[in-house]
C-alpha cells in the first residue's frame, strides 16, 4: 500500500532545459515563395549557415534562376517537388496567395513540419495595418488547411534587406516561435539559431499567432520613421 511518506519520497523528473535544442543540421529546408524577397533572404541565410535548402515557386524555371543567383548549393524546384523533397517547409508566400498555395499542396505537405511566416497586412495612406483572417491568423489558417501537417509559426519579424545583404555577417534579433508541440517548436528554434546572431524563442501556441503576425505593422512604422531595419529582442531569457 502506498503511504503519504512514499509519495513524498517520489522525486520529480528535472525540468527540461528550454535551450537544450536538437541538431537540425542534416534536415532539408524548403522555402515556398523562395523567389520573393523574404523567401530568398531566408534561403540565403540558412544555406550560408550550412543547411541544405530548396527554393520552391509556382514556376520551376523561376525557382531555378533564383537558386542559381544565390548559389550556396541551393536548388530551385516547383512548389510541389520542393515540398516533397524537404523535411521542413517554410511558407513565405504573399498573403493573398496563402490559402490557395497551401490547399494545392495538402498532399505533398502531409507529415511535414511546416513553418508559416506569412503576415496578413493591409496598406493605406496611413501605412500598414494588421488583417485578421477568419481562422484567427495565417498560421491557424495553415493548420486548418493542412490537417496532416505539423504547423508552426516563426520568422515573421525579419528584414528581407538584412537577410539578403552579403556584407552583414550577423543579424541581431530573436525569432518568436509558436506551435502546439514542444518537439516541433524546438526544431524551429534550433533552425533559427543556425543563423548567426539569431535566437529562436518559444512564444506560445498557434492561438497566439495573430499578435505576433500583426506586430509587423508596428515594425514597418518604426522602420519608416527611423529609416531602419528593426527586429525584436526578448529580454531576461
Amino acid at each position: 500500500m502506498t503511504t503519504s511518506d512514499d509519495v513524498k519520497d517520489v522525486k520529480k523528473a528535472p525540468a527540461k532545459d528550454p535551450w537544450d535544442l536538437p541538431d537540425v543540421s542534416g534536415l532539408v529546408v524548403g522555402v515556398l515563395g523562395g523567389t520573393g524577397d523574404q523567401g530568398r533572404g531566408l534561403a540565403y541565410r540558412l544555406a550560408k549557415a550550412g543547411q541544405k535548402v530548396i527554393i520552391g515557386s509556382r514556376a520551376a524555371e523561376r525557382a531555378r534562376t533564383a537558386a542559381e543567383e544565390l548559389g550556396l548549393g541551393i536548388e530551385g524546384l516547383d512548389n510541389a517537388e520542393c515540398a516533397r523533397r524537404s523535411d521542413i517547409v517554410i511558407v513565405a508566400v504573399p498573403w493573398d496567395g496563402h490559402a490557395k498555395t497551401l490547399e494545392a499542396l495538402r498532399e505533398e505537405l502531409a507529415g511535414k513540419l511546416v513553418v508559416d511566416c506569412v503576415n496578413p497586412l493591409g496598406f493605406d495612406k496611413q501605412g500598414a495595418y494588421a488583417l485578421k483572417p477568419e481562422e484567427g491568423s495565417a498560421a491557424q489558417q495553415a493548420a486548418a488547411l493542412l490537417p496532416g501537417s505539423r504547423v508552426t509559426a516563426a520568422f515573421h519579424h525579419l528584414s528581407a534587406v538584412l537577410l539578403s545583404d552579403p556584407e552583414i555577417d550577423e543579424i541581431d534579433t530573436d525569432v518568436m516561435v509558436l506551435g502546439e508541440k514542444r518537439a516541433d517548436t524546438d526544431i524551429v528554434q534550433a533552425l533559427a539559431g543556425r543563423i548567426p546572431g539569431m535566437r529562436g524563442v518559444f512564444a506560445g501556441r498557434l492561438r497566439n499567432a495573430h499578435q505576433v503576425e500583426s506586430l509587423v505593422a508596428n515594425l514597418i512604422s518604426v522602420n519608416r520613421r527611423h529609416k531602419a531595419h528593426a527586429g525584436l529582442r526578448v529580454t531576461d531569457v
